[in-house]
């Protein structure tokens, strides 16, 4: 009840550490494009993966070749000296086109390890939420969308109608994700509020914006006091603007009340290596 208090004090404080249009804009864009290039190096991996089985069948057929040739030139030594060292040299050219396909075969590997990795982290960060989470509520839900994990809580959980003051049931809740966050010190944990459309104005709130961005900075307040890096947290509102279904029942204006807590991993590295593999096949198929 203290925190809950010493929150109310600080409101208009609290108003000013919101994030920007732009800076959210920003993030979503990086998200997005960092989800396109993971698209984009899925789809060149699966051609890569169905050259290499192309390769590895004309390798076969050269090391026959190569065995050929070599038997001949056994054969040719003792008529013809000249004939010979072409034949030669030949089949050097060969062992080297089968080195350059072993030496591409390697950076699929590469591919294959960078996207497994992040298969794996964002596997394991799920069955950790899950399991210390211990959902079974359908007003709860964790899973992964375009690359990142999200907890969804239904609005009735987190507040009371048109309040932003956190629920103790919620802070329970809360406890158990932040448990998990700690864990991950290099992830950062974007905390999103949604509103219905229905009119709020409730000084010194005036919208819904203001709602939903109060309500994010209130969530963001009690991960912090759970223990929770600052540096870790991000706060964003998105009203009414981002609705799951049509506002036309009750129903559904409930289920468009909703907080997310979109935990997003560290895997700048990971895309990195991704980025650099794609550049180097690419400048070998020219």
């Amino acid at each position: 009840m203290k925190k809950i208090l010493i929150l109310g004090s600080f409101a208009l404080i609290l108003l000013g550490s919101c994030v920007s249009k732009k800076d959210y804009a920003a993030l979503e864009e990086k998200q997005k494009n960092t989800q396109d290039l993971l698209n984009t190096a899925t789809v060149k991996l699966n051609s890569c993966l169905s050259d290499k089985a192309s390769a590895e069948a004309r390798a076969k057929g050269l090391e026959d070749r190569i065995a050929d040739l070599k038997k001949s030139n056994e054969n040719l030594i003792q008529s013809n000296e000249s004939l010979t060292m072409l034949t030669t040299k030949g089949a050097s050219n060969v062992e080297k086109s089968l080195e350059s396909l072993k030496e591409k075969d390697l950076r699929i590997s590469r591919l294959q390890d960078a996207v497994s990795k992040k298969d794996s982290v964002m596997l394991a960060l799920v069955t950790s939420l899950k399991k210390e989470v211990g959902i079974n509520d359908p007003d709860i839900q964790v899973n992964v969308e375009k690359g990142v994990v999200f907890i969804s809580i239904a609005d009735k959980v987190l507040f009371q109608s048109g309040s932003y003051n956190v629920s103790t049931r919620a802070k329970e809740i809360l406890g158990k994700v932040a448990t998990v966050v700690k864990a991950k010190p290099t992830f950062e944990c974007m905390v999103e509020a949604h509103t219905d459309p229905v009119p709020y104005n409730k000084p010194p709130l005036i919208d819904n914006w203001d709602l939903s961005v109060k309500r994010a900075t209130s969530v963001v307040r009690v991960l912090e006091d759970l223990g929770v890096a600052p540096k870790q947290l991000i706060a964003a509102g998105r009203a009414e603007f981002q609705p799951l279904v049509d506002n036309d029942t009750a129903e559904n204006r409930a289920k468009n009340r909703r907080t997310r807590i979109i935990v997003l991993p560290k895997i700048d590295e990971f895309y990195d290596m991704i980025d650099k593999e794609m550049k180097n096949l690419a400048a070998d198929g020219k």
